[in-house]
């Protein structure tokens, strides 16, 4: 290259650096109103954004508790999965994020978040959340540094996130008792099969219906249960990805013979024709045709999900009760049997994505106001349901009552006119809610379970969802169970359709345990943070 031209590229290279900055200084925003109150931009994920939170009572108050103007921006769901990265990469962080940001994406990024620990003083309401749950403050506190808050929806969603519905309707009229164990329970789906217990004349009825295998929501292998190995499956903690404690010592259900005798189980029902063959393969409209139905004839009769109404409608809802949960035999000691233990998840830890600040707002004083008040009984009950009075009435004594003509108007919850889990708040103990349809229900769902979930130790049983492995941990974690899954799944959903099983346990132990996989890493990883964190 010669002199000159080099001499060109160099100018030029300067020119563009001094334009830069200058254009933009000009595209810089306004850090207060035209009435001079300090502007907060706050960013939330919705999924269901036809009601601006921009126009809602709910904001006039916040403004008018941090004498401030407050900027809303909503993005949907779909469209947050396709930006997220980007935004995050750009580092293009809002003033106040609500539900857009989790615990790793805070390690990664730790200098786009603010902690909010020297805070607290300046946030009365949220030191009190935190007095009231200390496992919430775990869940979230990374070393000393608090990155973002958790919300707390309230005792009404203290729940088990995963309940198994059986249909009362179709056992009352074959004469059928509530089975207690597995084999009691297929010789119900048995007769469930050949009976015509909706009376249509129809052979349409699916015994068991499940959305597929894996640890998670709605999965029917909370049924490892049954032998006393703990599920947690929701939170995304160590159970999700296939890790639970015995006695202090953290094993895996990849391994487990509690999962093998479901696996078997389960394909004995598949190839009995008590489960439907296509269950890996259906999309979700395809399950609720099972399930919802057409709101007059039941189809299926026993499935896992969150509550009876969210699984089968308004209409066939009445014909369903939640099953307690079942002895893998009779000679299974009651104190064995358990159930998954995800109510804080339920509670708290799903909106654990809750608030994130960005630490270079321009207004942080403003910011703190605003989450302090977020987190108020009054503005957490409006941030959640929606404004009062347009949506919830006051009732006085911490009593609030929600206006279910307005609010469930056009969809089964208030997400159209209101945060609810995508809020940043802390619905107490001592409020009271009336029509929250939601929590009622699930509440209800929920009874039949809590005995055996009482046998649950909540730290010897299970790894706490608060135990957080460092971001270079958690980044070998997710690469060995990768590799883990793509293998281990496979043989779960070959086992399911085809069998073979008992043939097979012995050698699929062999190689999902090789060391190229990382599943005795990810064990002794596992172990550490829980040794640290909870003994």
């Amino acid at each position: 290259m010669s002199q000159g031209r080099a001499w060109k590229i160099l100018a030029a290279s300067v020119a563009l650096a001094t334009i830069v900055p200058l254009a933009a200084c000009g595209n810089s925003k306004p850090t207060t109103d035209s009435q001079g109150r300090p502007i907060v931009n706050i960013l939330v994920r919705r999924n269901v954004t036809d009601n601006p939170m921009q126009k809602t009572g709910f904001t006039k108050e916040l403004e008018a508790a941090c004498k401030c103007a407050i900027k809303w921006s909503e993005v949907s769901d779909n469209a947050w999965g396709q930006q997220k990265s980007a935004k995050m990469a750009a580092s293009e962080f809002p003033d106040i994020g609500l539900s857009l940001f989790d615990r790793n994406d805070a390690a990664k990024y730790k200098d786009y978040f603010a902690d909010f620990g020297p805070h607290l003083k300046d946030m009365p309401n949220v030191k009190a959340f935190f007095d009231a749950h200390p496992g919430a403050l775990k869940y979230v506190q990374t070393g000393k540094k608090i990155p973002l808050l958790p919300s707390d929806r309230g005792k009404g969603y203290e729940v088990s996130a995963t309940h198994m519905f059986i249909n009362k309707t179709w056992l009352d009229k074959l004469g059928l008792k509530m089975p207690t164990t597995w084999d009691e329970l297929k010789q119900v789906l048995e007769a469930f099969k050949k009976d015509d217990p909706n009376g249509n004349g129809k052979a349409d009825e699916v015994p068991m219906n499940i959305r597929g295998l894996g640890f998670g929501l709605w999965s029917p292998l909370t049924l490892m249960n049954s032998e006393g190995v703990v599920t947690s499956f929701m939170g995304g903690g160590a159970s999700e990805q296939g890790y639970y404690v015995e006695n202090g010592k953290v094993k895996t259900y990849w391994t487990s013979q509690a999962l093998k005798d479901t696996i078997s189980y389960l394909h004995e029902l598949l190839a009995e024709g008590l489960i439907p063959k296509d269950v890996l393969t259906r999309d979700a409209s395809q399950y609720q045709a099972q399930t919802i139905s057409d709101g007059k004839v039941a189809k299926s009769g026993v499935t896992f999900g969150w509550s009876n109404y969210s699984e089968f409608g308004n209409d066939l809802a009445g014909q369903y009760v939640t099953l307690p949960p079942l002895k893998k035999d009779a000679s299974t000691p009651d104190s064995q049997v358990k159930w998954d233990y995800s109510q804080d998840a339920a509670r708290w830890a799903y909106t654990a994505s809750g608030v994130t600040v960005n630490p270079n707002a321009a207004n942080l004083k403003a910011v703190w106001k605003v989450i302090n008040a977020m987190y108020s009984e009054k503005l957490s009950v409006e941030g959640f349901y929606g404004s009062i009075p347009d949506i919830v009435k006051d009732d006085g004594n911490h009593q609030y009552t929600v206006d279910t003509k307005k609010a469930y108007a056009e969809y089964p919850d208030t997400r159209a006119v209101a945060l609810q889990d995508r809020f940043g708040g802390w619905i107490r103990d001592d409020v009271k809610m009336v029509g929250d349809t939601n929590a009622e229900q699930v509440t209800a769902s929920d009874l039949a379970v809590r005995d055996a979930r009482k046998h649950v130790d909540g730290e010897k049983d299970v790894i706490p969802i608060y135990v957080l492995p460092s971001i270079d941990d958690t980044n070998t974690l997710q690469n060995n169970n990768t590799a883990i899954a793509n293998y281990g799944n496979n043989q779960l959903a070959k086992w399911l359709q085809k069998g073979g099983i008992d043939q097979e346990w012995n050698d699929y132990v062999k190689k999902i345990s090789e060391p190229s996989l990382g599943l005795d890493q990810n064990i002794k990883i596992w172990q550490k943070y829980y040794d640290k964190v909870v003994k």
